[in-house]
């Protein structure tokens, strides 16, 4: 006897336990740096059995992080979920395609040289600060706001004033809630009532501001005073100078004309003065130049650095010239004594 076929319902349980389960994503995309995506490239187009050796994918327990191993070198690598699917496609003969699987993640391996791009639209595009009116300035009761480009402008101007200046002066500015805090009297040496020391030190800092600045105006003034004083002292010496060897010039003119003690006698002390004026404006140049080595030490700018070394073989350059016109002075005075 044949054997009967077996029913149609145990027919198809054997079918359905012969096939595997569908997967339902086996690909993604796998981005690299240039280098390591190359050597990728070749270990895949090569076939090799060892390519397991060479490629290693250990995904973290999350399945968000991964470390990828190409050779020898180890990338960190981030699981990334793509904006919309993408369908992968497959052929052999370049025109007939099918469907291999849907793509719907990305593994990204960073580099790690590009910086984080975390608002960075926020950053780039951001609104410019403008300078308010002085209506509103006033108004807000606090500065407003300056253009960027003002401020570099300004900063430019500094710098290029710094480097161009002969001389600078800075003081160290304290705040003066500090201040405020450590005097509890307004201004130190007066004697402060019971009724005004319960106050808070904040109603004592106006006058103290006021004398402050006060006593600062003070001092520029001085110390302008002082320069214009210094100035035309110098100025005035200069002239007598100038008028002593012009008056010695004619002297000896008339001396070689004429042979007479009382011209001779007369030279002798324009010779003493002339040299008198002549060393006191060797001493006030040597310390001019013994100032200029002090700064030279002190300053770090170049350009700075460049002018006072220039004023500095200046002011040389005039020590020599008056230290030969003393002793030239020197000798005449030697020649008339003797005569």
């Amino acid at each position: 006897m044949a054997k009967m076929p077996p029913p149609r319902a145990e027919m198809s349980e054997n079918h359905d336990d012969d096939e595997l389960p569908p997967e339902l994503e086996n690909q993604f995309i796998l981005r690299l740096p240039p280098e390591q995506a190359s050597r990728v490239r070749q270990i895949i187009r090569s076939g090799n059995a060892a390519m397991r050796e060479r490629l290693k994918i250990d995904l973290s327990p999350d399945a968000r992080h991964a470390v990828l191993q190409v050779d020898d070198v180890s990338l960190s690598a981030r699981v990334v979920d793509l904006p919309c699917v993408i369908g992968s496609l497959k052929t052999h003969d370049r025109k007939t395609f099918y469907k291999t699987a849907d793509i719907s993640q990305m593994l990204v391996c960073s580099h790690g040289i590009t910086p984080p791009l975390k608002n960075v639209r926020k950053k780039r595009f951001r609104k410019p600060t403008r300078k308010l009116p002085d209506g509103k300035q006033s108004e807000g009761g606090c500065g407003g706001y300056v253009d960027s480009k003002d401020v570099e402008k300004e900063v430019k101007r500094l710098l290029r004033s710094d480097a161009e200046a002969i001389s600078s002066r800075w003081e160290i500015a304290v705040d003066d809630e500090t201040k405020a805090v450590q005097s509890p009297a307004c201004i130190p040496g007066l004697p402060v009532p019971t009724e005004i020391s319960g106050h808070s030190s904040s109603e004592c800092a106006v006058p103290q501001n006021t004398f402050r600045d006060s006593s600062r105006q003070d001092d520029n003034q001085e110390k302008d005073e002082d320069e214009f004083r210094d100035s035309s002292q110098e100025d005035g010496e200069e002239e007598e100078e100038d008028d002593l060897e012009r008056e010695l010039q004619t002297k000896f003119i008339e001396f070689s004309l004429c042979e007479a003690n009382e011209g001779r006698s007369s030279i002798i002390l324009e010779i003493q003065k002339l040299i008198h004026y002549k060393e006191k404006k060797l001493q006030k140049i040597q310390g001019k130049a013994r100032r200029q080595k002090d700064l030279l030490r002190k300053l770090e700018n170049l350009t700075l650095k460049s002018h006072f070394q220039s004023e500095l073989e200046q002011l040389k350059l005039q020590e020599k010239q008056k230290y030969e016109q003393i002793i030239f002075l020197q000798e005449q005075l030697k020649y008339f004594v003797k005569k």
